[in-house]
């Protein structure tokens, strides 16, 4: 080959020693070579492939060095195998995290999504039949008691006040006639022109006419009451929270118009699955605003209904709020947290959780091998950064809370400063 020479030759003598074809025994390992020694001139070589003679320093230099650097790993591996295997020195040895775990008294939270609703709602509606004829509220206004919110057209019903005004005054110059009759009917028995029965019926015309005339003023009463019914007022204060009518539609008597969210106390309404209420919360439940959760107020269970919804399958679940910060206004959405009554459990930080063998498990740390060993686990809550189990871990177990992704079963590990465990 020009400019260099390949050596993989029948054996030739180096220093007393027999080498086969492009073999070189170092140790106690055979490292089968193959280079080429860098002339700078054609090199001959004899029939039978050996080297020739013309530069046998050069080839001597060129298998001593590849000698030398098969033998390095070999004497390596001979002076390891003489001292032993050590262990990895403690600042090579992964670094974890260990919480030392101990049953404690733990009160589980549960967190609902709701809505503020008022505590009594209202649906208001003429007393009487007729056309619309205004229509003076939207919905979202606020009103008073005695504002009115719609008008009827009240041609009949004007009519009608008419008529028994009209009723009244007759009846009234009917018992003006009949007191003037028994009037004069007195004086005359009292000289003897007259019997004592047409003195009778002149009394008896004069209290007949006297009811005609309490019947008269009762129908005008009644008349100005319909007048009055033309006019729609909710005799409570509240907010208009929907419209069932328009002007110029006609509507019958008790035919809601209105619905209106009474002012006072609210609820914050909740649906719940009835799993909850085998072992209910604490009746003191906080209600925080879900747009602003500084805005808070803190309620209590006032009604749980008997029924479950057939197509949610929840229960539905009033949390009653006396009094309401005005940021919390109807229609919002709130969040109700209630808490469980306290109960032993074990808890670790949710750090600590991966899987093993497709089931969650944990790194638990043994304190005087210092190895590490997987643990199958059973989660009874995931309770935010925090895991309660039911299974798997033991008050007074040392478990792994940071560096498990390195971790292997029966690995040494050196703990970090923050937590040691004895």
């Amino acid at each position: 080959m020009e400019n260099g020479v390949t050596v993989n030759s029948p054996p030739v003598d180096i220093v007393g020693e027999q080498l086969s074809t492009g073999e070189i025994f170092g140790g106690s390992r055979r490292f089968h070579l193959s280079f080429i020694a860098v002339g700078g001139h054609d090199q001959p070589t004899e029939p039978d492939g050996t080297i020739g003679q013309a530069c046998p320093g050069r080839l001597r230099f060129a298998l001593g060095l590849g000698l030398a650097l098969a033998a390095m790993p070999a004497m390596a591996h001979s002076e390891a195998t003489e001292m032993g295997q050590a262990l990895p020195s403690d600042s090579r040895r992964v670094q974890v995290v260990v919480k030392l775990v101990e049953s404690q008294q733990y009160a589980p939270k549960v967190s609902l999504t709701g809505s503020l609703e008022p505590r009594f709602s209202t649906n208001i509606a003429f007393r009487i039949s007729g056309k619309i004829e205004q229509r003076l509220v939207e919905v979202g206004d606020h009103i008073t008691a005695d504002q009115v919110l719609a008008r009827l057209d009240p041609q009949e019903q004007q009519a009608n006040l008419d008529s028994a005004r009209a009723g009244l005054s007759s009846a009234q110059a009917l018992l003006t006639q009949a007191s003037a009759t028994f009037d004069r009917q007195t004086e005359l028995l009292k000289t003897g022109f007259t019997t004592r029965q047409t003195y009778d019926e002149a009394q008896q015309g004069l209290r007949t006419q006297q009811a005609a005339v309490e019947s008269a003023k009762a129908a005008v009463g009644i008349a100005e009451e319909q007048l009055g019914y033309a006019e729609l007022k909710a005799g409570v204060a509240g907010i208009i929270t929907a419209r069932n009518a328009e002007t110029g539609q006609v509507v019958q008597a008790g035919q809601t118009v209105f619905t209106i969210a009474q002012d006072g106390p609210r609820d914050a309404v909740f649906d719940v699955f009835e799993a909850l209420l085998t072992d209910p919360p604490s009746p003191n439940v906080q209600v925080l605003l879900q747009a602003d959760p500084s805005v808070a107020v803190t309620g209590i269970v006032r009604e749980i209904s008997p029924t479950i919804d057939p197509l949610s399958g929840t229960v539905k679940l009033k949390i009653g709020l006396d009094s309401v910060p005005p940021q919390m206004s109807l229609g919002a959405i709130v969040v109700g947290i209630g808490t469980f009554r306290p109960r032993p459990a074990i808890v670790v930080p949710r750090s600590a959780l991966f899987r093993w063998d497709g089931e969650p498990a944990v790194w638990l740390f043994d304190s005087k091998s210092r190895t590490v060993s997987p643990r199958v686990i059973k989660i009874n809550r995931y309770a935010g950064e925090q895991l309660v189990l039911s299974e798997g871990v033991e008050s007074g177990d040392s478990v792994v809370t940071a560096g498990i992704q390195f971790l292997r079963p029966g690995q040494v590990v050196r703990l970090g400063a923050e937590e040691q465990v004895p």
